[in-house]
């Protein structure tokens, strides 16, 4: 699948993204090739200019921005989702959670990751650690973007949306 990779953060570089490598080394390693890449300031306004423009992109076919899912006042990820979501994809940010708990506890309960069917572009929020965007790559979004992935899954939904 055709991918943009995107870090949501007011501290790292191209240099020390070490979630977004992680990302983008994992996707590739399977098949997916990744159309554009950025470090996004933790910036409502930046936020939704970069992921629009990804949006009405024909190139780019899935979304995953890490970091910003947090509860603080810079964490402004879903929120920059949310504005372009058409339909929300729940099921997402529950199994993720779900998941984490075995490595963080409750901690979980402070992530907002999440997931957004945004036009005809599928749009992920993952936290920014790179323990968390493993998790979530080797659980969920490698098999849900792996068209072979059985009974079902995002890739082949996708044309029918």
């Amino acid at each position: 699948m055709k991918c943009a990779v995107f870090t949501a953060s007011d501290t790292r570089t191209v240099e020390n993204d070490t979630s977004g490598d992680l990302l983008v080394d994992q996707l590739e390693a399977v098949g997916h090739v990744i159309v554009r890449r950025k470090i996004i300031r933790e910036n409502l306004e930046e936020m939704r200019e970069v992921l629009g423009s990804a949006i009405e992109s024909d190139e780019i076919e899935v979304v995953l921005i890490t970091g910003g899912t947090g509860i603080t006042k810079r964490d402004l990820t879903p929120e920059a989702i949310i504005s372009y979501s058409t339909k929300e994809i729940p099921g997402f940010g529950e199994l993720f959670r779900w998941l984490s708990y075995d490595q963080i506890g409750s901690s979980t309960i402070q992530s907002r990751a999440c997931a957004h069917l945004c036009e005809r572009t599928i749009v992920f929020g993952l936290p920014g650690s790179p323990n968390a965007v493993r998790l979530a790559l080797e659980k969920i979004l490698i098999p849900q973007l792996d068209i072979d992935n059985k009974p079902c899954n995002f890739a082949q939904l996708l044309p029918r949306i």
